[in-house]
């Protein structure tokens, strides 16, 4: 019989062997689409485990397949994220980043650590549960169109085919032993704005005798602040930022041309697509009003993320008697985004938080910083509540 206690004594058995494993990869980041070591490291303890390993599902990606008993009872699939970010870590602690301008400041050797942990504490109880747990390894999370949409397309759902779906992403404003859950709508849909401002440029001594893109630009950035502000229904969360603008002219010299780079994230489509068109119409509007024109390219991103609701619940509960209530925290509804709404567009998922915050330090440097580092010991909590979470589900 697999109770909570059993499970939390493997974790913590085993938390020297994933902490070393943590570290491994947390050295030899690989950006998007060239996780090539990370797969193989991976591909490599899996199959040290027992459970056999599907290579080159979309590029790096892989799969890890473990059958307990009565393999075709139920089959739930568990994912972690594998690739880095381009920065330049400033941690100075012997496992910091080995490869310049790349890091894992997104935690995203966490949760290949934790579901490795996973994958050993399952594989140990694997005569004692029934059903298939299908590990996948995902590349290309901080990219888009993102790795999970081809992962699908290349039936990483399919054969056996999969009924639920678990993630978890690190969270450091919460401390390390906790985790948080939120059922139905939780992370933002997440869309690449490109605006490429046109006018015709000269000496910034003679502005009457030039069409200035600088100040149309401006005035574009200020005029779509209505797409949130007047445009966008209340009950329907909505972010409109600008963060990149470039203007290569000089202290007296206007460009022809200014380029602006921002993003648009919500939580309804419809809303979605028609913020779309607001946003070109008005882009534009504005630019041929000053005698110029913009040029609009949307990249569409990441769906928004739904928690599946009974899943959610079901794993509240779960975690809850796992971890302890006070461990357990409602989440907010947040406008960061994630691929892995299109794995929750396809099968009942829920992606949830692992808190890695140092109650011990005065300062948690959050994601994507050159400092962020985790407490350790989430790395126990990490593989031992998504191993709960997952028998729980298969008990079903």
């Amino acid at each position: 019989m697999i109770t909570k206690e059993r499970v939390a004594e493997l974790a913590k058995e085993s938390f020297e062997e994933i902490r070393s494993c943590y570290r491994h990869l947390h050295a030899n980041p690989e950006l998007s689409n060239q996780e090539n070591k990370t797969s193989d490291y991976i591909a490599e303890y899996l199959e040290g485990l027992g459970i056999k390993v599907q290579r080159n599902v979309f590029q790096n990606g892989l799969v890890g397949i473990l059958e307990g008993k009565k393999p075709e009872k139920a089959v739930i699939a568990l994912r972690a994220d594998m690739d880095a970010l381009p920065i330049q870590e400033a941690n100075e602690f012997d496992h910091r980043s080995k490869n310049d301008g790349v890091m894992h400041a997104c935690g995203h050797d966490v949760h290949m650590a934790s579901l490795l942990g996973t994958a050993k504490l399952l594989s140990e109880l694997k005569d004692d549960f029934e059903g298939t747990i299908k590990f996948v390894f995902q590349p290309a999370e901080d990219l888009i169109p993102g790795g999970a949409k081809f992962m699908i397309e290349e039936g990483v759902l399919e054969n056996p085919k999969v009924e639920k779906m678990l993630g978890q992403h690190v969270y450091p404003e919460l401390p390390a032993g906790k985790i948080g859950i939120r059922a139905g709508k939780y992370m933002a849909s997440t869309d690449e704005i490109n605006l490429k401002v046109i006018g015709k440029g000269g000496h910034a001594a003679m502005p009457y005798a030039l069409v200035d893109p600088v100040l149309i630009g401006s005035q574009i950035i200020v005029a779509l602040q209505q797409i949130a502000s007047r445009n966008a229904h209340f009950n329907v969360p909505t972010v409109l930022s600008f963060g990149k603008f470039i203007a290569n002219g000089a202290y007296n010299v206007i460009p022809n041309e200014v380029n602006i780079k921002g993003t648009f994230r919500t939580m309804d489509e419809e809303w979605r697509a028609d913020a779309h068109r607001k946003i070109e119409s008005i882009a534009k509007g504005v630019a041929q009003a000053a005698g110029g024109d913009c040029e609009v390219f949307i990249s569409k991103g990441y769906p928004y993320l739904v928690n599946d609701e009974k899943l959610a619940d079901s794993s509240f509960k779960a975690a809850s008697e796992y971890l302890g209530e006070a461990n357990v925290i409602p989440l907010e509804v947040r406008m960061t985004g994630e691929d892995f709404a299109y794995f929750a567009q396809h099968v009942p998922s829920m992606f949830y938080r692992l808190g890695v915050g140092d109650i011990n330090k005065e300062v948690n440097y959050g994601l994507h910083t050159p400092l962020f580092g985790i407490d350790e010991s989430c790395l126990e909590t990490g593989m031992g509540v998504m191993t709960w979470l997952a028998l729980n589900e298969l008990k079903k």
